[in-house]
């Protein structure tokens, strides 16, 4: 089968982007494009690209975004991993998020350390009981025998913690990337969007910002 995909073009031409009109602080611009894509009923604004390296390989896979604060972004995973495992050993990563309705997207660079015990758990504490349990279930991106592994583990764990409060697994709570660099995009007519980049300052403190090319 061909796929004749050089003929799939789409125009874009919703939005324009300056750099008068951002916010100096590029989480609080985060914040508020966030909250617009939150707005435009974009089915789990929230979704975004992780990719993270090891050994020269770099790896690519959909989280969701959790928590914000004023370090950085925080996802939850299981530490053993394949993510989990490659980001302890290189933190450095990248995230984007792409909200196609609205012409949108915002890269992320940065280094990724593990949050406190008490927001994990914090977390923890909020999930459904069938997530809860799912978490102690599954040994994350180790190879399985079959489905039923699974579905024979869940139903022996379910009886476990009938009437019990479910733990939050050691090996499991979250990660934050602690951004260097952000980029953001809007689509404009005639594939020359508009790029607005916050570079962090030396001082750790501050941030540049300028404009790149489309």
């Amino acid at each position: 089968m061909k796929l004749n995909l050089a003929e799939v073009r789409k125009e874009y031409k919703q939005s324009r982007l300056s750099e008068a009109e951002v916010l100096p602080n590029p989480i609080d611009q985060f914040s508020k494009w966030y909250k617009e894509a939150q707005s435009a009923n974009i089915l789990e604004p929230n979704a975004m690209s992780l990719a993270t390296v090891a050994d020269n390989r770099p790896s690519l896979r959909i989280v969701l975004l959790k928590h914000l604060d004023d370090r950085g972004f925080i996802f939850f995973s299981n530490y053993d991993s394949k993510k989990g495992k490659e980001i302890l050993k290189n933190s450095l990563a990248a995230i984007t998020f792409f909200w196609a309705d609205l012409e949108r997207q915002v890269r992320i660079e940065g280094n990724i350390e593990t949050v406190s015990s008490e927001l994990s758990d914090n977390y923890f504490s909020q999930r459904g009981k069938g997530s809860k349990i799912g978490a102690w279930t599954s040994p994350q991106s180790q190879e399985i025998p079959n489905r039923d592994f699974l579905t024979q583990k869940a139903e022996k764990l379910t009886q476990e913690f009938e009437g019990k409060e479910v733990p939050r697994p050691g090996n499991w709570g979250g990660f934050r990337l602690v951004p260097d660099y952000l980029e953001f995009w809007q689509g404009r007519p005639n594939r020359l969007h508009d790029r607005i980049c916050y570079e962090r300052s030396s001082d750790k403190e501050s941030w540049r910002l300028f404009r790149l090319a489309p």
